[in-house]
């Protein structure tokens, strides 16, 4: 342990990493073997969820714990800034003694994302796209900052880029999960998502082949995981070094994305947006030898918010009153069965400007206003019966669909009354592609 007594946390995001595509959320092709080990050594969050998409509203989130209708970040460009008086974990931790580092590069975008951390390492300024950044990139610079800093209390974050497109796995990994013909000029399934802008894009780019473009949504989905087998190498490598150092008993380990991604779900090709379990459901994985059990899952309702409550309270620090997340402490450490939320809120306003509600069974989704996506302006989906989210029980269910939207309502109204805001920022910006500095 750190002469100071103080426990480490070392904080992992993938961006763009949906749980269904990771073993030890029961995803069939073997993309995962070192998270499936962690998750048996550890605890696994099987109902966990953004608040906010895309990358820097759930990045925001994750920071401040802070539903996004609270900090105002509510979009990836937009015009809102965080307020310099929202908690910010980096900024809590190395106010009580932490080293602070993040091995990242969202301070390019946002300079919020600098708060708090005395180290800032970004390998992406060698690249024009900050996109490109490899898990290998990532671990040749954490790895000798951890080995430099084992006997301090440290905050680590670490983010990987590997299932973000534009997809390029390493060429050991390019062999797994496809047999086909990727350029099969017959195939015609990838031409509605030609006509939109990133479609496009990718055709003339990293979706083009010295044959021609590629047509196969398959292939595509196939290099999505090959990249989550080399993002899962890498965690694996730092796992191994945290235990080589004798850091593993000493230190809170946390596995987690920032949002998924839709695989041609509902119409959205590889992109992540849309208010639906592809890009709501994001893995959480927890690991601490003594203190979190190992093999347990949880099926409470979570989200981003709830994430630096729960990390506070796990290293015996105040939890600001200004963080909306709730403390998951107690479910991770075992000392309960029971907590999580009733329902759980999303938005966007990115591609799109729509809240969610979602409970156990149901999921609601409201549209503000109409969008380029042309999706119905309200949808009702029974979980338990329609995972996959393809029947729209809108008009079938009109009373549970109005209950819903009723109880919706009153959240973002309630919470509008209690920040001194009069409109809902959603209505206010609405969707704000236009202004993206890069997608993310």
């Amino acid at each position: 342990m750190a002469v100071t007594g103080l426990p480490n946390v070392v904080l992992v995001v993938v961006d763009t990493l949906r749980a269904d595509h990771l073993g030890c959320y029961g995803y069939q092709r073997p993309t995962s073997p070192c998270l499936d080990a962690l998750a048996a050594q550890g605890t696994v969050c099987d109902a966990f969820f953004c608040a906010g998409l895309p990358t820097q509203p759930a990045f925001t989130t994750l920071y401040t714990g802070q539903h996004p209708l609270t900090h105002g970040v509510i979009a990836h460009g937009g015009r809102a800034t965080l307020a310099r008086e929202a908690p910010f974990l980096p900024q809590l931790l190395v106010t009580a003694g932490y080293t602070t580092a993040a091995v990242d590069n969202l301070a390019r975008l946002r300079h919020w994302f600098l708060r708090g951390y005395e180290y800032y390492i970004d390998p992406s300024v060698r690249h024009p796209l900050l996109l490109e950044v490899s898990a290998a990139e990532i671990n040749a610079r954490a790895l000798p900052w951890l080995r430099a800093h084992a006997a301090e209390p440290f905050f680590l974050l670490l983010h990987y880029w590997d299932p973000h497109w534009p997809l390029c796995p390493p060429e050991r990994f390019r062999h797994l999960f496809y047999q086909g013909n990727p350029t099969d000029p017959t195939n015609r399934a990838l031409e509605a998502w030609w006509q939109e802008p990133l479609g496009a894009l990718a055709r003339e780019t990293w979706l083009r082949r010295p044959e021609g473009p590629v047509t196969d949504p398959a292939y595509i989905v196939a290099l999505y995981d090959q990249e989550i087998r080399a993002v899962d190498e890498a965690i694996g490598e730092l796992v191994a070094e945290i235990d080589r150092l004798g850091l593993d008993e000493d230190t809170l380990l946390l596995v987690l994305a920032d949002h998924g991604e839709s695989l041609t779900e509902h119409g959205i090709f590889f992109e992540h947006r849309g208010l639906y379990e592809p890009t709501l459901r994001v893995p959480c994985l927890a690991r601490w030898p003594g203190r979190i059990p190992a093999g347990r899952r949880l099926s409470a309702l979570l989200q981003h918010h709830d994430l630096a409550p729960t990390i506070l309270e796990a290293l015996g620090l105040e939890i600001p009153p200004a963080m909306d997340g709730q403390s998951f402490w107690p479910l991770l450490s075992g000392a309960t069965t029971t907590g999580g939320r009733e329902a759980i809120i999303g938005c966007e306003c990115t591609w799109q400007a729509r809240w969610s509600l979602r409970t156990a069974r149901y999921k609601f989704i409201l549209a503000r206003d109409p969008d380029r996506t042309g999706g119905p302006p309200r949808e009702l989906y029974d979980l338990w019966v329609d995972p996959a989210e393809e029947r729209n029980l809108v008009d079938d269910e009109p009373a549970l669909a109005a209950a819903l939207e009723t109880q919706l309502e009153a959240w973002i109204a309630d919470r509008l009354a209690a920040l001194g805001l009069a409109e809902d920022p959603l209505v206010a910006q609405g969707a704000s592609l236009g202004d993206l500095p890069v997608l993310a």
